[in-house]
């Protein structure tokens, strides 16, 4: 059997696992990511990124590569589909200080432009965990199923939402919020006409959207209450046309009927209880989680990806500053216990207030549809107060990376 010497594995190549291993690269520590696909994974057609993950974009240095492609968000409207008012939203202005408004991407365009600044060799794929250990202080040991042996200093979990290391760690299991999700992009080979606004509709028990990505592309989302998940394109664009959406503007169904089929999927929403972030253990000597290993969440802040990359930042900073510490020459394994549990110490509360935050707009927005009220009144209360409180936590600064003169050859 194979055995492997490493500094840092990380599992899944992901947002959080590429963003980790290249904010680990600039600071001049080769990473060693495992992913179990064959190639990279594009589950997920498109996200939006707020200023926050800009920021962590910047210091990765790869948001470059990303903005010219894709327009910033202006404006919004928030259409209450039972009784036909309309609420317009701006995207700019007080709420995100001197910052632009969201940008939405392809999935797929963030990881390559992630992927690609990484050293040849750095992805292993078809790699598969099989279990993990930790024989000392100066090791964590991971095995994978071709019956390889990776040795290394640090193992950063970010195999995403049923996270193989997060339930070595033992973190609790994540939890059902009540709400599934179908979501798609759309093509319009001769343009959609819809700018760069984002529509919005509620109802009871249901919230959807359409987010333009470019002049010819559209993602669009329905969330709605239940356990529904079925792998069939067919048949979830059929759902959500005549069943789940049926009574939405016909710019939203239109929208739906132009799907690309192969982009389709529908899930249940699910998240980490908020306690176990804070009081769990999110590291265990030298091994951590990150992304949504760490803090799975709701779609509803559109933070997912944004904390992910905001995580990789922060983890590449702790442990750069203890690499440069030692002289930059190899990180000190009886150290990373202290480092991990730092970066834990910094994340924590932002991460479990960014799931309890995502929950209760979720829950607030979809019970706030209709002709009642106390609907009406629950909306309003909302969008005035609510929103605009967790809209400033979109602007955070997770910090920059430490710099180091590193000769790119000795990370090839």
């Amino acid at each position: 059997m194979e055995t492997i010497m490493e500094e840092v594995v990380i599992v899944g190549a992901g947002i959080a696992g590429l963003a980790t291993a290249l904010a680990l690269q600039r600071v001049g520590i080769r990473a060693l990511v495992l992913e179990k696909a064959e190639c990279l994974r594009t589950t997920g057609s498109a996200l939006n990124l707020f200023p926050n993950a800009w920021i962590a974009l910047d210091a990765l240095g790869v948001s470059h590569k990303l903005t010219p492609l894709y327009r910033p968000l202006t404006t919004g409207s928030i259409t209450d589909v039972a009784t036909g008012a309309v609420r317009q939203i701006s995207l700019t202005g007080a709420f995100l200080g001197k910052r632009e408004g969201p940008r939405p991407v392809h999935r797929k365009k963030l990881l390559e432009a992630l992927a690609e600044e990484l050293p040849p060799g750095s992805i292993r794929f078809s790699s598969q965990l099989d279990s993990i250990e930790t024989r000392t202080e100066k090791d964590a040991v991971v095995h994978l199923k071709d019956g390889t042996t990776i040795k290394s200093k640090v193992l950063i979990g970010c195999d995403g939402l049923h996270s193989v290391v997060a339930e070595w760690l033992g973190l609790w299991a994540p939890i059902h919020s009540g709400r599934s999700a179908a979501r798609g992009l759309s093509v319009f080979p001769q343009g959609h006409g819809l700018g760069s606004s984002v529509q919005q509709f509620l109802d009871v028990g249901k919230r959807a959207g359409v987010v333009p990505l470019n002049d010819n592309e559209v993602y669009w989302f329905i969330t709605c209450q239940g356990d529904h998940k079925t792998y069939d394109p067919i048949t979830i664009q059929k759902e959500v046309v005549e069943h789940h959406a049926s009574n939405f503007p016909s710019i939203y169904l239109d929208v739906v009927r132009h799907s690309d089929l192969s982009s389709l999927s529908w899930a249940p929403l699910m998240l980490r209880n908020p306690w176990n972030i804070i009081v769990g253990n999110v590291s265990r000597g030298n091994v951590t989680v990150a992304g949504d290993a760490m803090h799975p969440m709701t779609p509803d802040l559109g933070q997912g990806g944004c904390c992910a990359l905001e995580d990789a930042v922060v983890l590449g900073r702790h442990i750069g500053n203890s690499f440069m510490a030692n002289g930059g020459k190899s990180l000190v394994a009886e150290e990373m216990g202290r480092v991990l549990g730092a970066y834990v110490k910094e994340r924590k509360w932002r991460a479990a207030g960014m799931v309890t935050g995502s929950y209760v707009s979720g829950w607030v927005q979809q019970s706030s549809g209709g002709r009642n009220w106390w609907r009406q009144l629950l909306r309003v209360v909302f969008y005035a107060y609510l929103f605009v409180m967790l809209g400033r936590h979109i602007k955070y600064d997770c910090g920059k990376l430490p710099i180091a003169k590193v000769d790119d050859a000795k990370l090839d």
